[in-house]
């Protein structure tokens, strides 16, 4: 019974030493679709008023959460049963990120060409309702991205017991959530760190409380640059992201723009499908 005990639990850790082992190798494949996983909720979830910012989040998190519990099974079954379907289904994705890039572009320009005195439209939406739509369109987002990063991931484990499959895929989810969203909380509350500093800064004396209010003074007057930044760079992510799911699933596109360096190949790709896109949405408009 012991040795048999003893077994299970030698099996177990062979078992998670192997996912420890591949876990790496996906989290390096998958490592820039973080990174613009990161630009692109980061900018997703900003520009709420400072007491609805960690709830927002929290929204969102929960909203990834629930993606990757949908997600996670059907790339299993996709993958077992109908492995053409996967391709199909990325590119949907990428085309959705493309239309959303190109249209947050074309949003900025209109709005800096209009006429400060035009008078909105229609009426603007009460606070609640903003936040609604926000988080339904961060979350749709993230399950774009997710599907992405649970393919990469699967891609990596293909070949391997079903039991790590399972294993690695989900480590690589839970982490992609908890990393990036973490890490988001952690910008969106730049200033109350900085907030905190100043007035830490006050009971010290010295070097260490001029250090300590500069510091605090930077991330606080930082923190508005960084939410730019972050809408341009993830702006930029949705259509990195969304190209690079036409190259990289489209043989013929992949050839024909093999000269280029990939990311300008992704971009440009994104840019095209984006704006053609949006000019079809356009002229559906307009004929109505």
């Amino acid at each position: 019974m012991t040795g048999g005990l003893f077994a299970i639990l030698d099996d177990i850790a062979l078992l998670l030493d192997d996912a420890a082992a591949i876990s790496k190798v996906a989290a390096r494949k998958t490592a820039g679709l973080l990174g613009d996983d990161l630009a692109v909720n980061a900018e997703k979830a900003t520009g709420f008023r400072a007491s609805r910012e960690l709830p927002v989040l929290w929204a969102i998190t929960k909203g990834s959460f629930v993606n990757k519990l949908i997600i996670l099974p059907l790339a299993f079954l996709l993958s077992a049963y109908l492995p053409w379907l996967i391709v199909p289904i990325l590119i949907a994705g990428g085309t959705y990120l493309s239309y959303e890039g190109v249209e947050k572009i074309h949003h900025v320009l209109c709005c800096r060409s209009s006429q400060p005195h035009e008078e909105p439209v229609s009426e603007p939406l009460n606070q609640q309702e903003s936040e609604k739509l926000k988080i339904r369109s961060a979350i749709r987002t993230d399950f774009i991205l997710s599907i992405e990063i649970v393919v990469i991931t699967l891609g990596t484990v293909i070949g391997h017991p079903p039991a790590l499959q399972l294993l690695v895929v989900s480590l690589i989810a839970a982490l992609a959530t908890i990393g990036v969203y973490g890490l988001v909380a952690l910008i969106v509350r730049m200033d109350d760190v900085g907030f905190f500093l100043i007035r830490l800064a006050h009971r010290s004396t010295g070097v260490v409380r001029q250090v300590t209010a500069a510091s605090g003074r930077l991330l606080v007057t930082s923190l508005p640059v960084v939410i730019r930044l972050l809408g341009v760079v993830g702006t930029v992510a949705m259509i990195l992201v969304g190209g690079g799911m036409f190259t990289h699933n489209i043989d013929r596109l992949h050839h024909l723009l093999g000269s280029l360096p990939s990311p300008a190949a992704d971009f440009m790709t994104g840019l095209v499908v984006g704006t053609i896109l949006l000019a079809i949405r356009q002229l559906i408009t307009r004929f109505r």
